[in-house]
């Protein structure tokens, strides 16, 4: 039976794949999500994505017919807090939920513009883009293999492999950031929305966001002024923003400090502008546009 929930009565969201009978059903809040549930789950799996391509997981918005399919599926696998009306959904509904956050070490986000004794002028709050650091997501995959383990114990084996194997090429990801940043002019990582505190942070580079943790607020006429201040002050050659997201801000700065700009995924999801069919392709793409953007030998 279904329960009330605070969605809307708009048409699913949701288009699902048909589920096997042999199959876990498994919805995913965001591409990242589904990416590691369907790379640990394999055939074993039919993961359906619920935020639509090209659309903010944040901004998401369910109908009744979309909570009535997280009620019906084996679990919801989800980032508390990153798709609030989801949150509501699940509560609602009384769905098997499995919530990565625990597993995904986050930590609050602050904004590098500093002081003169030091202290962050701005701090905003946890910040949700793990999935950006590999080995955060090899953690998330490992606990994915635990969920779907406990599930369906007779293919705990096959679980097991596939997360380590899903571990060790992200491992190399990592290997190849850490090699590909390690010898770049600048390492002041200038963005419009700081979705990029966690790659900043496992690669030795300090993030610098405009418009911090949201992408839709505006930043003061100060803090423009500050973000300047500090491209002048550092050199800095190159402001990056993201595909689906207007660029005025990031191109404000630029046109006022003379540099240039350049486009990094924050991988919430897949569309038609993305560098890349997987999150392996855009990550490589975003590493290739920050060589080139901060100079790296």
């Amino acid at each position: 039976m279904l329960l009330p929930c605070a969605c809307s009565s708009e048409p699913s969201t949701i288009a699902a794949d048909p589920v096997e009978p042999d199959q876990i059903d498994i919805i995913a809040a965001f591409y990242p999500l589904q990416f590691v549930t369907e790379r640990v789950g394999r055939d074993a799996v039919a993961v359906t994505n619920l935020t639509p391509a090209g659309a903010e997981p944040h901004e998401l918005e369910l109908s009744a017919r979309d909570a009535g399919r997280l009620q019906d599926a084996d679990a919801v696998v989800y980032l508390d807090g990153f798709a609030p009306g989801l949150d509501d959904a699940i509560h609602d509904v009384g769905a098997t939920a499995f919530d990565v956050t625990p597993f995904a070490d986050l930590e609050r986000a602050t904004n590098s513009l500093h002081d003169d004794d030091g202290r962050d002028r701005r701090e905003a709050g946890i910040d949700p883009h793990f999935w950006l650091d590999p080995l955060r997501l090899a953690a998330v995959g490992d606990a994915v293999a635990a969920e779907l383990s406990a599930i369906d114990p007779g293919r705990a084996a096959e679980f097991t492999a596939n997360a380590a194997a899903l571990r060790t090429e992200l491992e190399q990801l990592d290997v190849d950031f850490r090699t590909g940043l390690g010898t770049c002019a600048s390492t002041e990582l200038v963005t419009s929305h700081e979705a990029f505190g966690y790659l900043a942070d496992r690669y030795e580079m300090t993030q610098v966001g405009i418009a911090g943790l949201s992408p839709d607020s505006e930043p003061s006429p100060a803090t423009l002024a500050e973000v300047a201040d500090f491209v002048d002050a550092h050199d800095v050659a190159t402001i990056y923003y993201e595909a689906l997201v207007d660029p005025s801000i990031a191109e404000t700065v630029a046109a006022e400090t003379g540099v240039g700009t350049a486009v990094l995924d924050p991988l919430e999801g897949l569309s038609d502008e993305s560098a890349g069919d997987d999150y392996f392709a855009v990550m490589r793409s975003n590493l290739a546009t920050l060589r080139t953007g901060q100079g790296c030998r």
